[in-house]
């Protein structure tokens, strides 16, 4: 339901009931409220649009920069300042209870490890032996074992506490805290530079256009009641 459409429709129809009857009190009414309805209207409608010959219309999408501007501004003071990224990466719960790594270790292919491996064994006095034996085929059979208990070691080692300590103790590093928050403000210009001035207007106006709408209604019936005591104190006084 358009609010401010039903809003001028009711007071136009009142404006021109009142003419039609000669009726004084319901022509000024009438009157009153659509000028307090289309007012309210157009001041709304000149947020959104460029209306020529009318300064100052089109609001939201001249100042298109600095709204995004606002946005990144708000994310960084409010919600990614350093106090706050330290408060999540320092606070509760700890570190240890958040971190998981074994997970990511699980995935990891540590087969250029095994190739490095290789490669030095390889490249040492036992190399020219094991050439009599095949050569680094000769090491395949080592291949899946060696993978496997490496990975096993380094999730062990991530789930020590001396090992959560040096993390955590890394990551308090101001130069850390910087690149964090260095990096979350790449992202939100990013995202920011996807926006359009069309785009944005559309995103304000369909967040305050439902709540404006009510400006028009009570423009509407404030001026129809201005409109309805000077008509009766043009009575009054006729009288």
């Amino acid at each position: 339901m358009n609010k401010s459409l039903i809003t001028n429709i009711l007071a136009g129809l009142l404006l021109l009931l009142g003419l039609i009857l000669s009726n004084s009190m319901l022509f000024w009414t009438g009157l009153f409220a659509l000028s307090g309805a289309l007012t309210n209207w157009l001041a709304i409608y000149m947020l959104f649009e460029k209306v020529p010959g009318l300064y100052g219309s089109g609001v939201i999408p001249n100042r298109f920069e600095a709204f995004k501007s606002a946005i990144r501004d708000l994310m960084m003071q409010q919600f990614f300042n350093q106090q706050n990224i330290d408060r999540f990466v320092s606070g509760q719960p700890p570190l240890h209870t958040q971190l998981k790594l074994a997970p990511v270790i699980e995935k990891v292919d540590l087969t250029p490890a095994y190739d490095k491996l290789v490669q030095v064994i390889m490249d040492s006095s036992f190399g020219s032996m094991l050439g009599m034996f095949g050569g680094a085929n000769a090491l395949n059979p080592l291949k899946e074992p060696f993978i496997s208990n490496m990975k096993s070691a380094l999730i062990e080692m991530t789930e020590e506490e001396k090992f959560l300590k040096l993390l955590q103790d890394e990551i308090d590093q101001p130069n850390v805290m910087a690149d964090i928050q260095a990096k979350i403000e790449e992202i939100i210009e990013a995202r920011l530079a996807e926006l359009t001035p069309q785009l944005v207007k559309q995103m304000v106006q369909q967040m305050i256009q439902q709540h404006l709408g009510w400006l028009v209604v009570w423009g509407g019936i404030f001026g129809g009641l201005i409109g309805l005591l000077s008509a009766w104190g043009s009575l009054y006084v006729a009288f």
